[in-house]
């Protein structure tokens, strides 16, 4: 008589389009969030420019309430959520294919789509990021660096400092490492497996350390041309994901880097040549 599939037996079985499809689907929602304006009630639209640097506004600052500083965390989570999930997709699913191939082995003990509590512990590790760069927002709106409404830098040295530091953040030694175990999935789960779903969600949280060193100050460069301007957020994600899948990442970094220097001289000498 044929053995009939439980539910669980039939999620188990179609673990890896459920991730996928998953992973695909939290991503769309979360782009989707930032179209209709992430909650701020402003058009995403009339924070978007292809202008480099920003047009400089004055702007005053916005008055940060509770409920305010909570909208602003949640568009930065959900902004990370956006950019970074699909260069995590990858890591993700090997991580789910590498458990149940464990689990057939009889190594571990099974568990029920450990691949989300890893995706979880990654997404964790950007809700601190996200929690940080609120409090670094706020801090720049109240210093008259950055426009309230439009959300991009308004003092021309700061965002050249910001981009000189970017880039020459993406030259460091740490910089190297961090992007090397983004880019190395097996060699990061062979080194850091552990089974259960707390185990896959502390593999997760430690993905996210080294994702956090390695594009932790590109998604500063955001407060240079605008939390919500599109075309910095959607091309900051295709290079995040660039750089971690595409044939000689390390000099795909170096090279980004020496083009972050060269940005940030042309903003500083700007006023003199023009």
């Amino acid at each position: 008589m044929k053995h009939q599939l439980t539910a669980t037996e039939i999620v188990i079985k179609r673990e890896r389009l459920i991730v996928g499809a998953g992973l695909i689907l939290i991503t769309l929602l979360s782009w989707w969030w930032l179209f209709i304006g992430a909650g701020t009630g402003m058009n995403i639209f009339t924070m978007t420019t292809w202008q480099f640097p920003p047009p400089v506004t004055p702007g005053m600052p916005m008055q940060w309430t509770p409920a305010y500083a909570g909208l602003m965390f949640l568009m930065w989570w959900i902004m990370m959520i956006a950019m970074m999930t699909p260069s995590a997709a990858p890591m993700i699913l090997l991580y789910g294919h590498a458990y149940r191939h464990e689990q057939k082995q009889g190594r571990i003990a099974p568990a029920l789509i450990p691949a989300f509590a890893f995706a979880a512990g990654y997404l964790l590790a950007w809700m601190g990021f996200s929690l940080l760069a609120t409090a670094l927002q706020w801090s720049l709106e109240n210093a008259g660096l950055l426009h309230a409404m439009t959300m991009w830098s308004i003092e021309p040295v700061f965002t050249a400092a910001l981009l000189i530091a970017a880039g020459a953040y993406q030259l460091t030694p740490l910089k190297t490492v961090c992007l090397q175990h983004c880019r190395s999935p097996a060699h990061f789960l062979s080194r850091n497996f552990k089974p259960g779903s707390f185990g896959a969600l502390r593999m997760g949280l430690t993905h996210g350390a080294y994702c956090l060193g390695c594009c932790w100050f590109l998604m500063a460069l955001l407060f240079a041309g605008g939390l919500m301007n599109l075309v910095w957020v959607a091309g900051l994600a295709a290079y995040v994901l660039i750089e971690k899948i595409a044939p000689h990442g390390q000099w795909i970094a170096r090279l980004s880097g020496i083009a972050l220097i060269a940005a940030g001289l042309y903003v500083l000498a700007l006023p003199h040549i023009t």
